[in-house]
């Protein structure tokens, strides 16, 4: 079972409610049980507040001190009726499925498989003493994980957010948010905010978990449509759907703004529209007056002071601009910037517009950073040049030079008016998430020859301005300028120390990634191979050339023979018989002319008796004739 615990107070130790920011990293392990606080806030004698994801289980701790344990304290549930508050005590059921007592203490209350309706206020306290239950309470919250979809100032894609559905802000101490393409796992990164800018494809769908909670994952989106005016989103579950559980696409406008209308008797006409024209279904936008939401058209006085805007129902964090009316009464801040991506050391102005009272100038302009772990906010500052203000006409400026990680955070912008009355924006958090440069290497920092890589210059969010970037190789500049190096085929010679940086900050480089590139063993048996065909084809080669010589040579001899068969074909091989007179003598001798085959035969002595011979010729060369006599 996966449980969130809050625990403000541990066995043998006083923890107050004032001590919570200092303890909240402890918070985070307990028992080896994973902890997940969305959020946590509250001082001494007042409302903690905890977001928990849909689904999970929270065990909620007593905080009423060491006295509790020797009391008998009970949990209720209050619920409030304007000032009115009213108990009611949680029943913990005897199957224990819904609420639970722990069995080491009777002051843990785990409440499983959370919902909506388990949205209250709980707290710990003794029966017969309710006024001690005004203290200390803890206010739950039963959050869904959610893609947001924001335009993008390029006009053609479109920005992911992880969040609550609510907004509940994630604290710091979390181990990482999960990104899923397709349904398949893509990386993992600290920032809410997924690294690139998508465009409007239909097939691709998107997801997000934290990590270790991977089975609360956010419902899948796709964003199908993005124009200049317009982007669509599909949802597979969305709490902006009509229909529960059912997939649905909205098509929602990239701008949005407040329509005024003058009409007679000095009122107004407000209504909220945009300039997307597409019929699909579109988004509900709302009017906020004052911060409370109002119909989308209503009709108002001109001397109204009153601020109005417009949002998208449920994405609060997408709206216009504040309005007013009256110039002489009225107080307005507004923050064009909403969320911003900056690269570490770099420099950075976030900036917001206000207008005031002729006669009534703010009496200070003050910029505040929230803090993610408890309800609290830290005054900005100004610091050794790192962090400076300045202002222009009705607008003031924070100004940031080294950025770094830590400077990340929602800031506010608030104005003072009479009597420590402070102003703000509607909408007024503006979130900065400072990213550093990696490079990234896919499917892997080691691959073997003839595989597709891809070397990406990464970041933890897409960077707010245009970035061109330059790739090195061993330190060496490469002729490219874009995010993505992808070699097809790999060769030993793209192995070596790969870094990028950012052209318009050039002391943004990152650190250097090692990429090797190993032979596959095919490769060696194809250069074996290879060399076995070479191999043969050589030997081939010689032996038909020896052959080939060999034949020539036979040849010659040949053609020489049959030169002589025609000059005299009847006398290669001759039998000479002698004459009538002389029978038993034979020709002995022959001799040669240079023009005749055979000339003279000279006779032998009588008392020599010689058989005849037989004269074989053979040709030894063109001019040498052998003459054999058997």
């Amino acid at each position: 079972m996966i449980q969130t615990r809050v625990m403000i107070r541990r066995s043998g130790e006083k923890v107050s409610c004032s001590n919570l920011k200092k303890t909240a990293v402890l918070l985070m392990t307990e028992a080896g049980c994973l902890l997940f606080l969305l959020y946590i806030s509250g001082v001494q004698g007042q409302t903690n507040s905890i977001c928990a994801l849909k689904g999970s289980s929270v065990n909620l701790s007593c905080s009423a001190g060491d006295s509790a344990a020797e009391k008998e304290y009970k949990w209720f549930s209050v619920f409030r009726n304007g000032s009115v508050s009213y108990f009611q005590e949680v029943v913990v059921d005897g199957n224990q499925k819904k609420y639970r007592l722990s069995e080491e203490s009777r002051l843990t209350l785990t409440i499983n498989d959370l919902n909506k309706s388990d949205e209250n206020i709980y707290v710990c306290c003794e029966s017969a003493d309710k006024d001690s239950c005004r203290k200390n309470q803890i206010q739950l919250y039963a959050e869904e994980l959610q893609v947001k979809v924001f335009p993008s100032k390029d006009g053609q894609t479109a920005t992911l957010m992880c969040s609550s559905s609510s907004g509940c802000p994630f604290t710091q101490n979390h181990t990482g948010f999960l990104w899923f393409k397709n349904r398949k796992f893509l990386y993992q990164d600290w920032s809410p905010w997924y690294q690139e800018l998508v465009s409007g494809e239909e097939a691709v769908t998107y997801s997000c978990a934290v990590k270790g909670y991977e089975d609360f994952r956010a419902p899948e989106v796709s964003v199908d449509l993005v124009t200049s005016t317009c982007f669509r989103v599909t949802y597979a579950e969305s709490s902006l759907c009509s229909s529960v559980n059912k997939q649905c696409s909205i098509m929602f406008p990239k701008e949005i703004y407040l329509q005024q209308t003058r009409l007679q008797h000095d009122h107004v006409r407000l209504t909220c529209n945009s300039r997307c024209s597409l019929t699909e279904p579109q988004a509900s936008i709302v009017l906020f007056r004052n911060k409370k939401e109002e119909s989308r058209t209503i009709t108002v006085p001109l001397t109204s002071a009153d601020t109005f805007t417009c949002a998208v129902k449920d994405m609060k964090d997408f709206h216009s601009a504040d309005v007013c009316f009256d110039n002489s009464s009225c107080w307005t801040v507004t923050c064009a910037q909403k969320r911003i991506c900056a690269l570490k050391d770099s420099s950075l102005n976030i900036y917001c517009k206000y207008s005031h009272p002729h006669d009534q100038p703010p009496k200070s302009k003050l910029w505040f950073k929230k803090n993610r772990n408890i309800n609290q906010e830290e005054q900005v500052k100004e610091k050794n040049n790192k962090v400076t203000f300045y202002e222009s006409p009705n607008q003031h400026n924070l100004r940031f030079e080294k950025l770094s990680k830590s400077d990340s955070g929602e800031y506010v912008f608030r104005i003072e008016r009479n009597s420590r009355e402070w102003k703000e924006s509607t909408f007024p958090e503006v979130t900065l998430i400072v990213t550093d440069l990696r490079v990234k290497i896919r499917p892997s920092a080691e691959v073997t020859e003839g595989q597709k890589v891809t070397l990406t210059c990464s970041t933890s969010c897409p960077l707010t301005q245009n970035s061109n970037f330059r790739w090195y190789l061993n330190h060496q500049p490469l002729k490219l300028e874009n995010k993505h190096l992808v070699i097809d085929a790999v060769t030993s010679q793209d192995a070596g120390n790969y870094s990028c940086v950012d052209k318009t900050k050039e002391n943004s480089m990152s650190p250097v990634k090692t990429f090797t590139v190993t032979s596959s063993p095919t490769t060696w048996k194809a250069v074996v191979g290879v060399s076995t065909i070479v191999f043969v084809s050589v030997c081939l080669t010689v032996f038909l050339w020896v052959r080939r010589k060999r034949t020539s040579a036979q040849s010659s001899r040949l053609e020489v023979t049959e030169k002589l068969e025609k000059l005299n074909p009847d006398h290669v091989y001759e039998e000479i018989p002698a004459k009538a007179a002389d029978c038993e003598l034979h020709y002995s001798q022959v001799n040669f002319e240079n023009a005749i085959v055979y000339s003279t035969i000279q006779a032998h002595q009588e008392q020599e008796h010689v058989p005849y011979a037989i004269t074989k010729f053979r040709q030894n060369s063109d001019q040498e004739m052998v003459n054999d006599v058997v």
